[in-house]
């Protein structure tokens, strides 16, 4: 019976880092060949790591990944091993390689080139025309890159049906979203039934700076059933034997195939590349083939802002982060994930009290801090905050207390934060969330100082539940119930309230998502049941704030849209929406 070994290698490549990924690649070749595979597949570009951005813009760059891939090549004399990297001829490629017998056999070069969203690869890459089938002792394997299974007229269709592929190997780097796991389950099972062909999804896996890669590689058989999934947010080695015997039995239930391939007779790009054919030792069976169940919605999330608050600390050369812990509940869920995505003792919170500040905020930082074994140093900051004012007086005569005199604070501890990231090389984590961002509820050069804003994707509504989960993992208060039930307050003036300056977060958060992630119009989230004031407010604070935004650390994504690189306005915006 005819039949293939298969591993994905789902992995965690550094952008750039061609010798640490090479040495990754080759490990991993070198496990596969201990298991006895006939065949590793790797994610898309593990060679350069993704996205490499303006790193393909530099020729030397190109030619180093191209002799990294040489150097690999020999690693192939015991397995046939698949490997993404950035090809070159008149133009560049997102290609894919197929290393058999010591050589590169075969090249299949990305066709769809997304161009929306997070995505800019037609800013990169030529699209590729031809979509090969390899023939692997008499097993057809099609080969395609992510973005090219998403289309159902796509290389998938025309590989399965024209070049008779019974495997589909597609190397993906598809980034974390919220339902975006579920969603490309859905979506492949769609593309095996659809083509009754098997199909084996090797996604990307580890933190790019804003991007989480979830990894949760999947393989599919025919009528589209999960046969075997990677967990996601690790890394990993999926092993499989795949027997695609009843791909045939089940294409002849399908007489669409026939029509289709007498009408559309011209096969187009599909090429048959024929591998040499390989020595079979036989092998026993695997037992059942690893089928991790995939994350909860909550754990998913939690999960995603560790991995990518981890990789983005230590993939920069670092250890130890630092917040600042106000006792409120955003600094507190940032705590947590990096003390459960770092270590405890890798992470410094540091309390700056002011006059405004409660004791129960100031205990719950301290407690909270406690909880997790991070290091606490609490510094007053009521008497600089004086002496700035004092300085400031001559100036400020003649004009009321108000706003100035506030963010003062902020700015005051941002300073604070920084003077300890230069002295003892911590980077300093934000703990704005995406409400804040939206409104421009944040302080310029004062809570928003930092490196990575772990939160920024993060509505305040999740960021209570993510509390709660991680208290309800723990089975105990880890983060204080105090810090979740009280109202949150920015404490920056005598009994201030979040809700003094914006909705409340139960009506804030839809409305934001409406309009930052959906792009609803005021007469359509008016319609949704909204107050047309609110509304309007809402807006004005998020097109306002652009400026701000623009200054901000790079924050996880977790959501659709998130603001950045996924969602770009102008600052200088003479545009407003009609009431």
């Amino acid at each position: 019976m005819r039949s293939l070994r298969l591993a994905l290698a789902q992995t965690n490549s550094k952008v750039g880092d061609l010798e640490g990924n090479f040495k990754m690649i080759q490990s991993r070749i070198e496990e596969a060949i201990s298991q006895q595979c006939d065949m590793v597949v790797f994610p898309e570009l593990t060679l350069t790591g993704y996205p490499p951005e303006d790193l393909l813009l530099r020729p030397e760059f190109i030619d180093d990944n191209l002799k990294y891939l040489e150097r690999l090549a020999p690693h192939s004399k015991e397995i046939t091993a698949v490997v993404g990297f950035v090809d070159r001829r008149d133009d560049i490629f997102n290609a894919a390689a197929v290393l058999h017998k010591g050589e590169v056999a075969g090249i299949y070069h990305k066709q769809f080139l997304p161009n929306y969203s997070v995505f800019d690869e037609n800013r990169y890459f030529q699209e590729g025309k031809s979509a090969p089938v390899f023939n692997f002792n008499g097993i057809h394997i099609g080969i395609n890159i992510c973005e090219d299974i998403w289309y159902p007229g796509g290389p998938t269709h025309r590989q399965s049906l024209y070049g008779n592929a019974e495997i589909i190997i597609n190397l993906s780097a598809s980034p974390y979203a919220m339902n975006k796991i579920q969603e490309r389950s859905e979506m492949l099972a769609v593309r095996a039934r659809d083509n009754a062909v098997i199909v084996a999804f090797c996604n990307l896996v580890g933190g790019q700076d804003d991007l989480i890669f979830d990894g949760s590689s999947l393989i599919l058989s025919e009528e589209g059933q999960v046969i075997a999934r990677a967990p996601s947010f690790e890394e990993s080695m999926l092993i499989a034997d795949l027997r695609p015997g009843n791909v045939f039995g089940q294409r002849l239930h399908d007489p669409r195939r026939r029509k289709e391939k007498l009408f559309h007779m011209e096969t187009g790009d599909v090429e048959q590349i024929e591998l040499p054919v390989v020595s079979r030792v036989k092998k026993k069976d695997l037992e059942k083939p690893m089928m991790t169940p995939p994350c909860e919605n909550l754990q998913e999330v939690y999960e995603a802002l560790k991995l990518g608050v981890r990789d983005y600390v230590h993939k920069n050369g670092f250890k130890k982060v630092l917040i600042g812990l106000s006792g409120g509940i955003d600094s507190a869920l940032t705590c947590a994930v990096a003390a459960d995505a770092l270590g405890g003792d890798n992470v410094i919170g540091v309390s700056m009290p002011s006059e405004f500040t409660s004791q129960l905020s100031e205990d719950d930082a301290s407690d909270l801090a406690k909880n997790f074994g991070v290091t606490f140093h609490e510094i007053a900051i009521k008497s600089l905050h004086s002496e700035f004012l004092t300085s400031l007086a001559p100036l400020f005569e003649g004009y009321d207390a108000g706003l100035t005199e506030e963010n003062l604070q902020a700015r005051i501890r941002g300073v604070l934060l920084m003077a300890l990231s230069n002295k003892f090389g911590a980077l300093v984590l934000t703990t704005g969330n995406k409400s804040e961002y939206s409104t421009g509820y944040c302080t310029l050069y004062g809570d928003m100082v930092g490196a990575l804003a772990v939160i920024k994707d993060v509505p305040k509504l999740l960021v209570y539940e993510l509390c709660e989960y991680r208290n309800e993992v723990e089975g105990k208060p880890m983060i204080p119930v105090s810090t979740i039930t009280k109202a949150p307050t920015a404490e920056l003036r005598p009994d201030q309230k979040d809700t003094d300056s914006l909705p409340p977060y139960e009506i804030l958060d839809p409305i934001m998502r409406a309009y930052v992630e959906d792009d609803l119009s005021f007469d359509e989230i008016v319609g949704l049941g909204y107050s047309p004031d609110i509304v309007q407010k809402v807006i004005r604070l998020t097109d306002i704030n652009e400026y701000k935004r623009r200054q901000s650390a790079p924050g996880i994504k977790v959501t659709p849209r998130a603001f950045g690189k996924d969602r770009r306005f102008p600052i200088t915006n003479g545009y407003r929406h009609r009431k």
